[in-house]
């Protein structure tokens, strides 16, 4: 009985930890040693303080005759509350100082990212590679919904992991396209504002091939909680292996842009891309949210002509949610995800956006 007992305990102390964890590299390990050096620092003066206090309230108390003590403008306490607080909080300055100069020291990267926060997704782009993409929330709409169990990682999981290699500096350039963000995974101790017109900047080296899970952590809209970070660290060997698999797949996407596409590929495509993209607002089956997000089955925008349907998906809506799709999916994935809104939920418009007329509006734009 006695063992279920402490077994039972341990797994409650286990669930209900509050500590921070000492991460994964050296710059997290550093902020957890200087947590628990200002954390034992604090329990030091609690029970000098609260000792003294209890001490003279024990001892001197009225019902043992004690008689109370008269000064005024004593040098000696003066010095000492002034002095003693000076030498802790000097004491306590040079390890944070220390830390933090480590903490913002990006120079001499290896590897620069541009992470741009969007709502509600992150997009990561490898600077001098050629290489970038979207990173979405994975958790199935089902488990959202409490239609199915809840996933181990719930809320944790992406399409699109960050992928970095290990033993190596990674100095990452934080912006954002539309609201603010926060890019945060902790057990890199990272944790940046991502913020429209500015960038921010970090690093990390991590040390150990893994998986590291964050979230943004700053309010950016009605699905906030479901924006995560997923940073995947392979081996140098692993990381250049997918790096080139990348880039190849990059060309090939450019290739798709001059293809001779069908109304049926299109829509195959773009059905994916609907449920990635923008299924979260107008949701699965077109009806919207009325009135944020209005429904896409049997609309003027969905049913009307094809210009106006390109041009909202490419400039989005100012003063709505409707978000500019033009710089975040490619002249493929934006004639596709079209062509499926025109021609599902019964839309059945028979018609299409090429590649060519997104790359062609896209062209025009930069001019």
């Amino acid at each position: 009985m006695g063992l279920l007992l402490w077994l039972a305990f341990s797994s409650a102390q286990a669930e209900w930890a509050v500590n921070m964890l000492p991460g994964a590299t050296e710059v997290s390990r550093s902020v957890f040693d200087l947590h628990m050096i200002i954390f034992w620092i604090c329990v030091v003066i609690g029970v000098v303080v609260f000792g003294v206090m209890f001490w003279s309230m024990l001892i001197h108390r009225r019902s043992t005759g004690q008689k109370p003590a008269h000064f005024h403008e004593s040098t000696t306490v003066e010095i000492l509350w002034t002095v003693v607080p000076f030498v802790i909080l000097v004491v306590m300055a040079v390890p944070a100082t220390k830390t933090l100069i480590e903490i913002y020291d990006t120079s001499e990267s290896e590897l620069d990212i541009q992470i741009t926060g969007y709502q509600w997704k992150w997009h990561y782009k490898y600077l001098g590679q050629d290489v970038e993409f979207f990173s979405n929330l994975a958790t199935p709409a089902a488990q959202i919904h409490n239609q199915a169990d809840k996933g181990e990682h719930y809320l944790l999981e992406v399409d699109e992991p960050l992928v970095v290699p290990v033993g190596t500096k990674v100095r990452f350039l934080i912006t954002a396209a539309d609201v603010i963000h926060s890019w945060w995974v902790p057990a890199l101790a990272v944790k940046k504002d991502a913020i429209p017109g500015f960038v921010n900047e970090s690093w990390t080296r991590i040390e150990e091939p893994g998986i590291y899970r964050g979230q943004c952590t700053e309010l950016c809209g009605k699905d906030h909680g479901f924006m995560p970070v997923v940073v995947e660290a392979k081996s140098k060997e692993d990381f250049a292996k997918w790096l080139a698999v990348r880039k190849e797949e990059a060309a090939k996407l450019k290739e798709l842009t001059t293809k001779e596409w069908t109304l049926q590929e299109l829509v195959e495509r773009g059905d994916k891309v609907y449920h990635t993209a923008c299924a979260s607002c107008h949701q699965a089956e077109g009806q919207g949210l009325p009135p944020m997000f209005p429904a896409l089955k049997g609309s003027k925008i969905a049913t009307g002509p094809k210009q106006g349907h390109l041009d909202i998906v490419f400039h989005g809506k100012p003063g709505t949610a409707m978000a500019a799709f033009g710089k975040q999916l490619s002249e493929v994935d934006i004639a596709a995800v079209i062509t499926y809104e025109r021609n599902a939920w019964g839309n059945a418009m028979n018609d299409m956006v090429t590649p060519q007329e997104v790359l062609a509006l896209k062209q025009a734009e930069e001019k």
